[in-house]
């Protein structure tokens, strides 16, 4: 087999694995809804449908970070969000204040992929620099709208199953974005990029 046809199975490979664990995710979130009518779960559905159909219609890479902590890395803040689960923990605030906020994270989700379009991809890599948008503010507002998002549905949920899965994923996600700057940075356009825009994922913060 041939050095790109292993890539190309690689790719299908992914591509899959995230059809599959959108659909467990599916299932566990729906059946929730049906049973409390509580809409958080259904937000982070829909932002993690994103995913599903932005990883089917991504462009090929200019350049891809391979390592074995990348793709660790990778991995486990992809696995994190389908692994959540609702419980019978008593919420730490309504369903609507974690839907509200919920909603904002899905908000930002949406304007940072609608500006990526099919620059998005899994694996830390080059698929062109964007600097309009949500990215005019920060260098990851994808990943900042996960945050919180996961935030609010671990508000909803508050299992010790959700918790430990959130931090686990969410620490590997900022580490994945900073994994991401380090391929990019080989840009000399996303150097000029990043001149402009200093926070990585929280304006004022980080």
């Amino acid at each position: 087999m041939t050095t790109l046809q292993r890539e190309r199975l690689a790719d299908l490979a992914a591509r899959i694995i995230v059809g599959v664990l959108f659909v467990a995710l599916s299932m566990n979130l729906l059946a929730d809804f049906q049973r409390t009518r509580h809409i958080t779960g259904l937000l982070l559905l829909v932002s993690e449908g994103l995913v599903v159909v932005l990883t089917i219609v991504r462009r090929r890479a200019r350049a891809v970070d391979k390592t074995a902590m990348t793709v660790a890395v990778t991995s486990l803040s992809l696995v994190g969000p389908p692994m959540l689960r609702v419980g019978s923990a008593e919420p730490l605030v309504s369903d609507m204040v974690t839907a509200v906020v919920s909603t904002l994270g899905l908000c930002l989700v949406i304007a940072g992929k609608l500006a990526l379009g099919r620059s998005f991809g899994l694996v830390p890599a080059n698929r062109g620099v964007v600097a309009g948008g949500p990215y005019g503010l920060m260098r990851h507002p994808i990943y900042t709208g996960y945050l919180i998002s996961h935030v609010a549905f671990a508000a909803a949920h508050p299992t010790t199953w959700n918790l430990s899965v959130i931090v686990v994923s969410d620490v590997a996600l900022v580490a994945r974005a900073l994994l991401e700057e380090r391929v990019l940075i080989q840009d000399e356009r996303y150097r000029a990029y990043c001149a402009r825009v200093g926070w990585h994922l929280m304006p004022g913060v980080f």
